[in-house]
């Protein structure tokens, strides 16, 4: 089988050196081993907090530069809010150009019985982790499309298609970036703009210390898991590496869960 004429070959197809990637949400957690990841992979990274933390966003774009030998930079602002994100966006696209990868991260948790839960909990997390996908994706989109290339990867959860006790807000949310993800890559094909999706299980990571040394809730994730184990932050990296490269070039619209067989299995 021949590849498409101009088509990188072989580990080119793989080769991230040179790009630009916005992570959104990425100064801790899961955010912040993606902009690693891609840094690691040769990427000029720009990480991403929120109004308040630029100050944390400039240390850990400082840490990324110093340890991978990628350019790095540093932005905040608060992507629920559309004037807020279209003003940061033009500066930093005409300070640093337009990203080739955006990874739309930034997601926030309200828990709660639905018949207890406060609307306006509900409403910060639909801004969060829904509506800031199209706020921050929408003028970044337009420029990748007078480009003529682009990589979008909007992060998911496994409450993207399974429901779980308490975090209806958070479901809904994630369901929702399914089916924007979907219509975004629709739109945008056209452009040679690729949008997916990746939607983890349950990884050890920092914040998860809490999750991990609850012995129930250990036993219960490692029971619900077919894997029989929790995901190692690494594994997630790989799949957002894959949907990044020109790898990835003919797969758009879709949603890769890293699971560990979780949402496949009863």
């Amino acid at each position: 089988m021949t590849s498409a004429p101009g088509s990188p070959t072989g580990t080119q197809r793989f080769d991230l050196t040179g790009r630009l990637a916005l992570v959104t949400g990425s100064v801790r957690g899961l955010g912040n081993s993606y902009a690693r990841a891609l840094a690691g992979a040769g990427c000029d990274v720009i990480v991403h907090g929120s109004g308040s933390s630029l100050s944390r966003a400039e240390q850990q774009a400082a840490a990324v530069a110093g340890e991978f030998g990628v350019a790095a930079h540093a932005t905040a602002f608060d992507v629920t809010d559309p004037e807020a994100v279209d003003g940061s966006l033009a500066r930093l696209m005409a300070e640093w150009g337009v990203p080739d990868i955006l990874v739309n991260n930034a997601g926030i948790q309200r828990r709660g019985l639905f018949t207890e839960l406060d609307r306006s909990d509900w409403d910060a997390v639909i801004a969060t982790n829904l509506s800031s996908v199209f706020y921050v994706s929408q003028p970044i989109a337009r420029r990748m499309a007078e480009r003529g290339s682009g990589k979008i990867v909007n992060i998911g959860s496994v409450t993207s298609s399974l429901a779980r006790a308490t975090v209806s807000p958070y479901g809904a949310s994630k369901g929702g970036v399914v089916m924007l993800t979907r219509s975004m890559a629709t739109d945008l094909a056209q452009f040679n703009i690729q949008v997916n999706m990746i939607s983890p299980g349950y990884f050890r990571t920092e914040l998860n210390t809490a999750l991990t040394s609850d012995p129930e809730f250990n036993a219960w994730v490692e029971g619900r898991t077919p894997a029989r184990r929790w995901g190692e932050v690494d594994e997630l990296a790989a799949a957002l590496l894959f949907l990044c490269s020109p790898g990835a070039d003919f797969v758009t619209g879709q949603n890769i869960y890293v699971d560990g067989g979780m949402t496949t299995s009863l």
